[in-house]
C-alpha cells in the first residue's frame, strides 16, 4: 500500500494581467505518493509550471489559489498567507528545481556559500559543519574536485555543471517532495542524460518522492512511474507510465505521442495538432480540448466531461470513454498524412554550399582559441544537410561564418563555386544576402517586439528594396504569411501576441519573403513544444519541396535530425568526427562520440528507456601523439575522423 504524501483537491488558480482575470488553473486534482516520480506534462501554457509552485507559495503578486485544497503533513497549504509560513515548507520540505540554473543562482556569491546558506538557514547547522556539509553534497551531485569548485562562482561552472549545483541547493535540506521544472531543457542529449540519471540516484538514497514538469516525452518514459496530463489548466488524463504511453485514451495525450518526430516517417507529414490551446481569460464550456479534436461530439461542446476509470490507476475525462459514445475512432484515420516529395539530392549532386579547411578563431580574455578546426563538407542543391553536436561544438560558429557573420581565419567557403569568405563589394554582398538567409533558435529574440508582424516581415524588402510600390509590398508579406500559415489579419499584430510556434513562422516569413536559395537554421525547433516542433518541422519540408531550398539545419536533438535530414555531420569541439547519410549513420555510427549522442536521445518508450545504457564519451581513448588523425571515407558516402589504427577498427566493425 502506497503512502499518499501531498493531495491536491480540486484546485483552481487565477492571476489578475492586465486588468483582466485568467485562470491558469482549473478543478485540478493530483495525488502525489512516498517516493514516487511523478511527470506533469503538456504544452506552455497549460499550467503545469503553475500548478506545482502552488506547492511551494511561488505564485507571483499577480496570482493566487482561488479554490480548492493542498493538503501536506496534515495542512491545507493552499491557506498559507505569510510567507513565514511558507518558510516552514519551501526548500525545508518541499524543493524546487528551475529550467534555467543561471536565474536560480546568485551570480555574486560563491556556489558552496549558496548551498552553504541554505543548510544554515534551514536546519541551523553552525557555519563550519554547514561547509562540511556543502562539499559532500557538490561531491554527491558528481562535482569533482569538491572543495575548490565551493569557492568558485556560477559562471565558472558550464551550464550541466550549473545545474547540478541547483540540484545540490535543492536537496541540502533532504526535502520529502522535490520538483523539477523543465531541469533539463536548455541542456544538451548527453548532459540531460546525465541529469537524469543523477536525480534518480539522489531520489534514491534520500528516498524522496519526485515531481517532473516538462514537455519532452522521451524524458518521462525515462524517470516516470506515473504520468499525469495538462491541458488548459486541467489534468485530462493520468495513469502508470506504460499505460499512459501505450495505451492513451484522451484524444489529446494520444495526439502529443503521435506528434514526436521519433515516430515520423521521412517522406510523409508529422503529426500535428491543428488550432490553439482554447483563451485561459474566457470561460470554457465543454472539453477544451473540443476545437482541435477531429473525433469531437456535440456533447464535447457543451459540458465537461468526469473522469472515466480505465483501470485502478489509469483515468480519463473524456466523453469518448463513455459506454454510449460513438466508436472512438484513431485520430491519424481522419487525418491522412501527406507525402512529401523528397528531393532525391543525390540524383543530380550539384553543389551549392562547400565549406574547404575552414576555421575560425576567436579572442578571449587575451587568449586565442579556435572554435572550428579544419572543417570541410559539401552541401548539395535540395538537400537538408544538419549539423549536430553538444553547446561550444562549433556548429553555430560554423552557420555564422557561411552567413559572414564571424570571419574564418582560414579555409574556403564556396557558394555557387564562388569564395565567399572573401571581401565583397555592396552589390555583391547584397546579392548573397538575398540568396543565404538564417532562422534563429529563439524566435522571441530574433524579433522586434516593438514593430508589427507586418514591419518584421518587411524588412528584407525594405532593405533591398525589393517591391515596386506599397500596394506590392503588401501583397509580397500577405504572400509569405500564408506560405507558412499565418493568416493575413496578424500583419497588424506584435510579437508577443503570438505563441512560441507562431513567432517562430514569423521569423521563417521574414527569411522567406526574400525568395532565398540555401537557408540556415539554427535550432530552429528547440524552444518549442512537441505540437509545435511537429508543424514546424513540417513547414520546413513542405517549403523545401515547394520552393527548391537547401538546409543547413543545426541541431543537438538526433531524433528531429533522422527525420528531416538527408545527410548529417557530428560536431565534437570544432572538429567534424563523422559524416553520412541520415539512415546510415544510425544504423552504422562508428565513432564513440556519436554512439554516445545516440544513446543519450529520449526514446518516447518506458521499457526502452528504463533498460537502455548510456554511453560516456571519453576524448582519452584516442591517442593522437604519434598516430595523427586524418578524415577518411570509410564507404561510399561514409567519412570519419580517426588515426590509421582506428580506421582499421571502424572498417571491421562496418562489416
Amino acid at each position: 500500500m502506497q503512502t499518499k504524501i501531498l493531495e491536491a483537491k480540486n484546485v483552481e488558480i487565477k492571476f489578475n494581467l492586465r486588468g483582466k482575470t485568467l485562470t491558469a488553473v482549473r478543478d485540478a486534482s493530483l495525488d502525489l505518493y512516498k517516493g514516487e516520480t511523478l511527470a506533469i506534462v503538456g504544452e506552455s501554457g497549460s499550467g503545469k509550471s503553475v500548478f506545482t509552485k502552488s506547492f511551494v507559495g511561488m505564485l507571483d503578486k499577480n496570482g493566487w489559489i482561488s479554490s480548492g485544497e493542498i493538503l501536506y503533513d496534515g495542512q491545507n497549504i493552499a491557506d498559507f498567507k505569510t510567507e513565514k509560513e511558507w518558510l516552514k515548507i519551501r526548500g525545508k520540505k518541499i524543493a524546487m528545481v528551475f529550467q534555467d540554473p543561471m536565474t536560480s543562482l546568485n551570480p555574486l556569491k560563491t556556489v558552496g556559500e549558496q548551498i552553504r546558506e541554505v543548510i544554515t538557514w534551514h536546519r541551523g547547522t553552525d557555519k563550519e559543519n554547514a561547509k562540511k556539509e556543502a562539499i559532500e553534497i557538490l561531491k554527491q551531485v558528481g562535482i569533482n574536485d569538491a572543495e575548490k569548485r565551493y569557492k568558485q562562482y556560477p559562471h565558472e561552472f558550464s551550464g550541466g555543471m550549473r545545474q547540478r549545483v541547483v540540484i545540490a541547493t535543492a536537496i541540502a535540506c533532504q526535502p520529502d517532495i522535490l520538483i523539477c521544472d523543465e531541469p533539463t531543457t536548455a541542456l544538451d542529449v548527453t548532459i540531460q542524460a546525465q541529469i537524469l540519471k543523477l536525480i534518480k540516484e539522489i531520489q534514491k538514497v534520500l528516498n524522496m518522492t519526485v515531481i517532473y514538469i516538462t514537455h519532452d516525452l522521451g524524458v518521462v518514459a525515462n524517470v516516470a512511474d506515473r504520468v499525469a496530463v495538462m491541458y488548459a489548466g486541467q489534468i485530462i488524463e493520468y495513469g502508470m507510465s506504460n499505460e499512459i504511453f501505450k495505451d492513451a485514451k484522451h484524444p489529446y495525450t494520444k495526439a502529443l505521442l503521435l506528434s514526436l518526430p521519433q515516430l515520423g516517417t521521412k517522406g510523409k507529414e508529422l503529426y500535428s495538432i491543428k488550432g490553439t490551446p482554447p483563451n485561459l481569460y474566457k470561460e470554457i464550456k465543454g472539453d477544451a480540448f473540443a476545437e482541435r479534436n477531429q473525433d469531437a461530439m456535440l456533447v464535447d461542446t457543451m459540458i465537461d466531461p468526469p473522469f472515466f476509470k480505465v483501470s485502478d490507476t489509469h483515468y480519463a475525462k473524456t466523453w469518448l470513454l463513455h459506454e454510449k459514445a460513438a466508436k472512438n475512432v484513431e485520430a491519424q484515420s481522419k487525418n491522412e498524412l501527406k507525402s512529401i516529395n523528397v528531393t532525391k539530392f543525390k540524383d543530380k549532386k550539384e553543389v551549392l554550399v562547400s565549406l574547404k579547411n575552414v576555421s575560425v578563431k576567436f579572442k578571449l580574455d587575451g587568449k586565442e582559441f579556435k572554435a572550428v578546426e579544419d572543417v570541410s563538407f559539401d552541401i548539395y542543391k535540395g538537400e537538408t544537410f544538419s549539423l549536430v553536436g553538444e553547446s561550444g561544438s562549433g556548429k553555430t560558429t560554423i552557420g555564422r561564418a557561411i552567413m559572414k557573420i564571424h570571419n574564418a581565419s582560414a579555409g574556403d567557403i564556396l557558394f555557387k563555386g564562388k569564395k565567399i569568405n572573401t571581401k565583397m563589394s555592396k552589390e555583391e554582398m547584397k546579392n548573397y544576402r538575398q540568396q543565404v538567409q538564417m532562422i534563429f533558435q529563439d524566435p522571441m529574440a530574433s524579433l522586434n517586439d516593438r514593430a508589427k508582424v507586418d514591419y518584421i516581415v518587411s524588412e528584407g524588402l525594405y532593405n533591398f528594396n525589393l517591391f515596386k510600390d506599397e500596394s506590392d509590398r503588401r501583397s509580397k508579406v500577405d504572400k509569405a504569411m500564408t506560405e507558412v500559415g499565418l493568416l493575413k489579419e496578424f500583419a497588424t499584430r506584435f510579437p508577443h501576441e503570438f505563441s512560441g510556434g507562431q513567432r517562430q513562422r514569423i521569423g521563417i516569413a521574414r527569411s522567406l519573403i526574400m525568395n532565398p536559395e540555401f537557408i540556415i537554421a539554427d535550432e530552429p525547433i528547440s524552444a518549442l513544444d512537441v505540437s509545435i516542433r511537429a508543424q514546424v518541422l513540417n513547414l520546413l519540408n513542405t517549403l523545401k519541396e515547394e520552393k527548391d531550398l537547401t538546409y543547413l539545419f543545426i541541431a543537438h536533438d538526433l531524433s528531429v535530425v533522422k527525420f528531416i535530414s538527408d545527410r548529417i555531420a557530428v560536431i565534437y569541439k570544432g572538429h567534424i568526427v563523422e559524416l553520412a547519410e541520415s539512415d546510415e549513420l544510425f544504423l552504422n555510427p562508428l565513432h564513440p562520440y556519436t554512439k554516445s549522442l545516440l544513446s543519450a536521445v529520449p526514446v518516447p518508450d518506458p521499457d526502452i528507456e528504463k533498460n537502455k545504457k548510456l554511453v560516456v564519451y571519453d576524448p582519452k581513448v584516442h591517442d593522437y601523439s604519434v598516430d595523427k588523425p586524418v578524415w577518411t571515407q570509410i564507404k561510399d558516402g561514409h567519412f570519419i575522423w580517426g588515426n590509421k589504427s582506428e580506421i582499421e577498427k571502424y572498417r571491421k566493425e562496418i562489416n
